[in-house]
């Protein structure tokens, strides 16, 4: 006979129960009680106690709403993604839960348009990616971009604008887009040719319907000739899913890797035991293979913006607490933004950042794409894998403090190891970061 399941009776929220708060309206403790919850809930889940969570995501239930305050909306999405994950123990009934929570891809469109509009993050990446492939290709008369993930025709209008004025003459401009969806990629080439029809630019787009991982550099269709430049705005990252144990049994020699080419000056302050520590917390076979095949066609400038925080930890309960931090400060910009309407807000929260959460917290293995590393990790792994960085200018700083005055008060830009790195106050969220293959 199955044993039946008693109820936690210490976390009942009656009378005595050390969460008395639950039965008062959320205050200020009470965001911190709820805080303290959520990550007492996250242990037993990572411990599979799964009676104990389910007992704490009942009670966390009934103070989040993805209607409320910043941290009540944080955690309706936070225990949405642990219940996920706890379900992933019953396979059929996750598999049937989810079989209908596909997007379609004009609302991720959409989400991606108001996200852009309403956050100064994405724009932020476009200029100062422009103005460092204008600075780097000064005097090319053919330049090939590949766009890793072209969303916004906007950044690519800009480029356009700005090359037809460049003194010695526009140059040839082809661009390379990679996405999943042809239309999306139908949808920019129409925009791009009729903008560079209107300024006399000769101008090619060319478009490969893939995925980033499954990318063959051969169809990228580069040849002799052209100064190469690479655009990857939040992308770089989802090269770093593989399965753990694959990894594992095909983890390559260490001094063999080294030998593929890297900065001797970098490698003379380390020591072996410590180059394998860091390397061994970002090594993917994905991105070894992309780095190195790019390599073979010299770019020019590879310019990189990822988020700026350490949600690929080994533990659970590592990309929990980073994440809380990280999603908080985004949550909260997005609160502070008057221009973007309650129903369109909370579209960016549930799609963009309450996918990317469920992701982070629901997903192991070669399942959990959103690996997102701080910069200092992408400076060691690209240093190894031989680029080397491209300061980037003055001017390109000055656009995007302009851009961000526009903003408002809480946003603000930082050099950092000569990389920008974007804050909402004082918490980091993006990093943009200049390479050339040495």
């Amino acid at each position: 006979m199955a044993r039946a399941i008693q109820p936690d009776s210490s976390l009942s929220p009656g009378l005595g129960s050390p969460y008395s708060w639950l039965r008062t309206p959320l205050s200020e403790e009470g965001g911190v009680q709820l805080i303290i919850l959520l990550e007492d809930c996250a242990n037993h889940v990572a411990a599979r106690c799964l009676q104990n969570a389910n007992t704490r995501l009942e009670h966390i239930s009934h103070l989040a709403s993805p209607n409320g305050t910043p941290i009540q909306r944080i955690a309706a999405y936070f225990i949405e993604a642990l219940a996920d994950r706890m379900l992933k123990n019953f396979t059929g009934l996750h598999n049937a839960l989810n079989s209908t929570k596909i997007p379609s891809v004009s609302e991720e469109i959409l989400v991606q348009r108001l996200f852009f509009e309403h956050c100064p993050f994405l724009k932020l990446a476009y200029v100062i990616t422009n103005q460092a492939i204008v600075e780097a290709m000064e005097g090319e008369k053919v330049i090939h971009i590949i766009d890793l993930y072209p969303v916004e025709p906007d950044q690519w209008i800009d480029l356009l604008q700005t090359l037809s004025a460049r003194p010695e003459g526009a140059p040839h401009l082809k661009i390379t887009g990679i996405h999943e969806q042809k239309v999306v990629l139908e949808k920019m080439a129409l925009q791009l040719k009729e903008e560079a029809d209107k300024l006399s630019i000769p101008f090619q787009f060319n478009c490969i319907v893939s995925k980033l991982e499954n990318l063959d550099i051969e169809s990228l269709g580069i040849k002799t000739g052209e100064a190469l430049a690479v655009s990857s705005v939040l992308q770089l990252h989802s090269l770093l899913a593989t399965d753990e144990e694959v990894l594992r049994r095909s983890q390559r020699p260490l001094r063999e890797f080294l030998d593929t080419g890297l900065n001797p000056l970098y490698i003379a302050n380390l020591d072996s035991s410590s180059i394998s520590s860091q390397l061994s917390q970002i090594s993917s076979p994905k991105m070894e293979r992309f780095l190195s095949s790019l390599r073979r066609f010299s770019p020019k400038l590879m310019v990189i913006t990822e988020q700026e925080a350490n949600h690929n930890g080994c533990t659970l309960m590592e990309r929990v607490n980073n994440a809380m931090k990280f999603y908080a400060a985004l949550f909260d910009c997005l609160d502070s933004t008057v221009s973007i309407a309650p129903i369109e807000r909370q579209k960016v929260e549930k799609m963009l950042f309450g996918e990317e959460i469920k992701n982070i917290i629901a997903c192991e293995g070669a399942e959990r794409k959103e690996r997102h590393e701080k910069l200092e990790k992408w400076i060691l792994w690209l240093e190894l894998a031989g680029f080397g960085r491209v300061p980037l200018s003055y001017y390109g700083r000055l656009q995007a403090g302009r851009l961000l005055q526009s903003y408002g008060y809480g946003y603000n830009i930082k050099e950092e190891n000569g990389c920008l790195v974007i804050y909402w106050h004082k918490i980091p969220l993006f990093s943009v970061s200049a390479w050339r293959f040495r």
